[in-house]
């Protein structure tokens, strides 16, 4: 097989039958449900009370709130930090960027971009899964008042959600560090195309935050686009662990759970207090809150409704 060029492959294949190439496509979406897979954690189905009851709480609301977490799109193959098996923590060593390293090292840098760069074709194929399509759906219904996700990876907007806030950011954004200033991420990835041509290092993994996993000797020859305006380091828009949500994004937000008359939580383990103080304040209000997640959250102990399955086998249910 070796001996064959690309194109002799690619001549191969056109001469193939119309069965032959069906066989051939079904292998290739084979090959793209085991990746989907392969970061999906374990989980029975929903038992038919369970959807019964949650139908009945998100009946009963007129301006019912949405959180959601990274379990809301593992079903869609982005891995998440916390699952059981299948998450970063459990798979890997590797540990996720820290503000201050990003902020205060040009090596830290170096090693974030490059490992961006190469993982960035896997995030912008990234798609909405069904749990995904149906909150924005009911968003559009006006079953949703607002939708807040803790996620980065920009698959709530690519669902058609608008009512919407983006804890974290998003990483589709780049800002510069010294005058503020914003990038499309598709842009710097044209500059880090054309400042490492002959740059190359193989991937030994992939993370969560759309980026993939190589050894640091393969990072120095890497080179770093600056600014376009100032000349500036550049950083992905989003809150890195040991960064701080900006104030006002978070004083929106519990002025819309003030207002809300239920929470659902989707997909998050609650782990960081980012989102789980939301959830504090609902209870404390009073409100009732429903809960979808693979495995137990901080605000069990609170929920009206907890769902104890994958977000994509819920909501496919609800109707």
């Amino acid at each position: 097989i070796s001996r064959f060029s690309i194109m002799d492959v690619v001549k191969t294949v056109s001469i193939l039958s119309r069965n032959h190439a069906k066989v051939f496509l079904r292998f290739y979406s084979n090959k793209q449900s085991e990746h989907l897979l392969k970061y999906r954690p374990s989980s029975l189905p929903p038992s038919d009370e369970d959807l019964e009851r949650l139908r009945n709480f998100i009946s009963k609301r007129r301006k019912l709130f949405v959180l959601s977490g990274a379990g809301l799109s593992t079903e869609s193959g982005i891995p998440d930090y916390r699952s059981k098996d299948v998450g970063l923590y459990a798979r890997t060593n590797h540990k996720p960027m820290q503000h201050q390293d990003f902020v205060k090292s040009a090596d830290k840098r170096k090693i974030y971009w490059a490992r961006s760069y190469l993982g960035w074709a896997k995030y912008d194929a990234w798609k909405p899964n069904a749990a995904h399509v149906k909150l924005a759906a009911m968003e559009k219904d006006g079953r949703v008042e607002w939708h807040t996700t803790q996620n980065v990876d920009g698959l709530m907007v690519k669902a058609g959600a608008e009512q919407l806030t983006e804890l974290h950011g998003q990483m589709r954004r780049v800002v510069c560090m010294r005058c503020n200033g914003l990038l499309d991420r598709n842009v710097m990835q044209k500059d880090m195309d054309a400042l490492n041509k002959h740059w190359s290092a193989e991937v030994l993994g992939y993370g969560p935050d759309a980026d993939v996993f190589i050894r640091e000797e393969d990072v120095i020859d890497f080179n770093v686009p600056a600014c376009r305006k100032c000349g500036g380091d550049l950083k992905p828009n989003v809150t890195f662990f040991g960064d701080n949500v900006p104030r006002s994004k978070v004083t929106f937000v519990r002025s819309i759970v003030d207002k809300c008359d239920g929470v659902l939580v989707v997909g998050s383990s609650l782990h960081v207090w980012s989102g789980y103080r939301f959830i504090t304040q609902a209870h404390e209000l009073g409100v009732p809150i429903a809960i979808v997640n693979v495995g137990e959250t901080r605000a069990d102990k609170f929920a009206a409704v907890k769902i104890d399955a994958l977000c994509t086998d819920v909501f496919r249910a609800i109707e």
